[in-house]
C-alpha cells in the first residue's frame, strides 16, 4: 500500500513538473513571425502605388531585432530594401515599400523578408510573392491634391482624370 501511495505522488509531482515547464516563456527556437497581411495598395489621391507586408510575432521577441525587407522593383531597377525596427511589445511589425512605378496587374513580385537580431545575425527568413489586382495605369499621373488641406493640384487644372501627355507610367519595362 506504501508503495503504491508512492508512486502517485511521484507521478502527482511528475505532472505538475511537467506542465510548469510547458507554461515557460522561452525563446521560440523555429519562426519568429509570419505573414498576417500583404498587398499592393494603389492610393489615388496622392498618385502612388507601395508594397505592404504585416508580419505577426508567434511568441515573445528580443530587444534589438530589426525586419530587413527586400522587394523586387516594378521598375526594373535595383531591388527596393526597407529596414524597420522590430518592437517587441507590438501586435504586428509593418513593412512598406517606397512609392512604386510600373505595377502591372496579376504579376507576382517577388519579396524576401529578414529578420535580424542584435548582432546582426540572421534569424529567420520569410519570402512573399505580392500579386496587384490593377497596373500603375488607374493612378493619375500626379497627385490630385497638395498640401496640407487637400488644394487641388494645380498641374491638373482641366484634366479631371488626372492624366498629363507625359505619364508616370513612361520608361515602365514592357511585360509579355
Amino acid at each position: 500500500m506504501a508503495d503504491s501511495s508512492l508512486i502517485l505522488r511521484t507521478a502527482a509531482i511528475l505532472c505538475l513538473a511537467l506542465s510548469a515547464a510547458g507554461c515557460r516563456d522561452e525563446a521560440p527556437t523555429g519562426a519568429l513571425f509570419e505573414v498576417s497581411g500583404k498587398m499592393v495598395i494603389f492610393n489615388y489621391r496622392v498618385a502612388t502605388a507601395t508594397y505592404l507586408v504585416t508580419l505577426r510575432p508567434l511568441g515573445p521577441l528580443e530587444e534589438g531585432q530589426t525586419a530587413v525587407a527586400t522587394f523586387e522593383n516594378p521598375d526594373g531597377g535595383a531591388a527596393i530594401v526597407v529596414r524597420q525596427k522590430v518592437w517587441p511589445k507590438l501586435a504586428f511589425t509593418t513593412l512598406e515599400s517606397p512609392p512604386l512605378r510600373c505595377i502591372v496587374k496579376d504579376r507576382p513580385y517577388a519579396a524576401t523578408i529578414r529578420i535580424e537580431g542584435p548582432d546582426g545575425g540572421t534569424r529567420q527568413t520569410i519570402e512573399v510573392s505580392l500579386t496587384s489586382s490593377l497596373d500603375q495605369s488607374v493612378l493619375p499621373d500626379r497627385p490630385l491634391v497638395v498640401g496640407p488641406v487637400y488644394t487641388p493640384n494645380p498641374e491638373l487644372v482641366g484634366r479631371p482624370g488626372g492624366k498629363l501627355d507625359v505619364t508616370n507610367e513612361a520608361g515602365c519595362p514592357k511585360q509579355d
